[in-house]
């Protein structure tokens, strides 16, 4: 019995060895499978141990900062031997030389990464700004979201980055969380799913790794883990329902990284104030042991003051590798990281066996990934190939699939032919849409709407500032003041340029039409005013729950004035 219990293991550790990462190109052969297991093992057999140690680490490049930043980053790729760089602010011509020099200087290919949600504008401000997940939430069709995510994958390997760190599928259930919001496909778990499985083909399919972020669940927060330490207190049955439910449907269909949050979760993990990111129960216990996740496990960056302001660093690298993370993000201790986790070997803390295992993980990525042949990128035209029209075509699309109608009781759609007033509100830029609704289009400011006459049309704009994701949601009590003015005497077609929470404390049960636009900037607004003009279908559904009256999925379809 005892033989057959030593047999049966041999044969598993043996099979185990020859598991592929989670994230491998579709329909590969098993000649080329045996092909980059005959890669991995050689270039692990010929890495030092400081070198194997280098695999795990990747830190920021940023070009904004001078070359004093720079310097300091090539001396690490060259000195410490990193497996890979995090693309940051804001040059991508220069970020594409640094990029060509330093893989030229590295015995093995970096992996290049970026925070790319809403495509490569996210750090690079010339690029073409793409919707945001919540925006993409109320799109109907998923395949539009793959589309985009197929575009971002384009753009991605034109930069040279091999990982876009996307999609979050946190499922976003408090209207005040200050980090994720706008980032989250919405407050339904089935939504998020839909929507992050597509966001995460259309980049895989295409050769740029995804990762579903932040494990365990990020969406009911009320602190910036980038300031402190938020906590999720919810029960198991909860977490499990809700805030966990993304990540067990979504990590066993080939998403290739799981990037686990800073947050303490009492739940699942009984240390005082332990973060998500460097918990051994939650990482190995829960991700890896409890729910089988084979991909790579990457940390949160590091500098975030969750735990920045807790741990050294160097320290924190290390607490975070021992929790059983892959890849450390965003480092600011390489060196003395390796020399932490050199000596939690030594110490018999940590094996030999758990660095192999990560760094063939992240070996066999990078070959799946084509890095075991890296061609140098050209920075010539970047910017035009970056934002060009076939980019703009594309997102207008996606903001038009995006608008959610969620009433329009005195039928004031479409607008085509009709006088209308209307009435900008809030901060943001509004003349674009202003410009595309065409002629009929009379502008009030707030100062004179006494002069509309009444029983008129009067649309209604609440501009948000679009220029971040996390600027507030809230509508200011004076625009509420005046959108209840009109109401009294208007036919008004309440238009928000936002959050859709920017309803939630506006009292709309004297407002004919309300529509959700999601978004203020131009490809936004030129596709709004299409569609109140009755040139575009109007299908898109409310993707959170906003109050007790607007609830998730809710929408009315509207055809286009030429099919009716």
């Amino acid at each position: 019995m005892k033989k057959l219990v030593y047999t049966s293991l041999f044969i598993f550790l043996l099979l185990s060895s020859k598991l592929p990462a989670q994230y491998q190109p579709k329909n590969i052969s098993k000649e080329d499978l045996k092909k980059a297991h005959h890669w991995v093992n050689k270039t692990y057999k010929n890495l030092s141990q400081d070198e194997k140690l280098g695999q795990l680490f990747i830190v920021a490049l940023y070009t904004n900062k001078g070359e004093n930043e720079i310097n300091t980053v090539r001396n690490i790729v060259v000195n410490d031997k990193i497996g890979g760089l995090i693309l940051m602010q804001d040059d991508a011509a220069r970020e594409i030389n640094l990029v060509n020099e330093f893989q030229q200087k590295s015995k093995v290919p970096l992996m290049i990464g970026m925070d790319a949600e809403w495509g490569v504008f996210q750090r690079i401000a010339t690029a073409h700004k793409y919707p945001w997940a919540m925006t993409l939430g109320a799109i109907q069709d998923k395949n539009l979201i793959y589309q985009m995510s197929a575009k971002i994958a384009e753009d991605c390997h034109r930069m040279g980055i091999n990982w876009d760190f996307a999609p979050v599928v946190d499922v976003n259930t408090n209207p005040n969380n200050p980090i994720i919001g706008n980032r989250s496909f919405g407050s339904e778990v089935k939504n998020v799913v839909n929507s992050a499985i597509s966001y995460a083909d259309g980049l895989q399919n295409n050769n740029i790794l995804a990762a579903i972020k932040h494990f365990p669940g990020h969406g009911d927060t009320s602190a910036d883990s980038h300031l402190d330490l938020p906590v999720v207190s919810h029960n198991l049955e909860r977490l499990n329902n809700v805030e966990l439910s993304p990540f067990k449907e979504l990590m066993h269909k080939g998403i290739g990284g799981v990037m686990v949050a800073h947050l303490y979760v009492p739940a699942l993990e009984s240390g005082k104030g332990i973060p998500a990111s460097v918990s051994k129960n939650i990482i190995t216990g829960l991700l890896k042991d409890k729910l089988g996740y084979k991909g790579l496990i990457i940390t949160d960056a590091l500098n975030m003051g969750a735990v920045a302001n807790k741990y050294k660093p160097g320290e924190l690298d290390a607490l975070a590798f021992k929790a059983g993370n892959d890849i450390m993000l965003f480092s600011q201790g390489v060196a003395s990281g390796k020399k932490l986790i050199q000596q939690a070997i030594d110490n018999g803390e940590i094996s030999q066996s758990r660095v192999e295992e990560s760094v063939k993980k992240i070996l066999l990525t990078k070959y799946f990934l084509g890095l075991e042949k890296y061609t140098p990128k050209n920075p010539e035209n970047i910017n035009s190939d970056l934002n060009n029209n076939s980019h703009k075509v594309l997102v207008q699309n996606l903001y038009s699939n995006a608008l959610t109608l969620l009433k329009d009781e005195k039928k004031l759609l479409p607008i085509s032919g009709r006088q209308v007033y209307y009435v900008p509100l809030e901060e943001a830029p509004y003349q674009t849409f202003a410009d595309q609704l065409g002629s009929n289009i009379i502008i009030k400011k707030a100062i004179d709407i006494s002069t509309i006459p009444a029983n008129s049309t009067v649309i209604i704009g609440l501009h948000k500032d679009n220029s971040t994701a996390y600027k507030p949601y809230k509508i200011s009590d004076a625009s509420k003041k005046i959108i209840s003015d009109l109401a009294k005497n208007q036919n008004i077609i309440l238009n928000v340029f936002g959050s859709a929470y920017a309803l939630k404390d506006i009292d709309i049960s004297k407002i004919s039409t309300v529509l959700v636009s999601y978004e203020n900037n131009d490809d936004s607004m030129n596709a709004t005013a299409d569609a109140l003009n009755g040139k575009t279908k109007i299908w898109g559904r409310l993707p959170v729950l906003v109050n007790d009256k607007l609830k998730a999925g809710m929408g009315i379809d509207l055809a286009p004035a030429t099919a009716k």
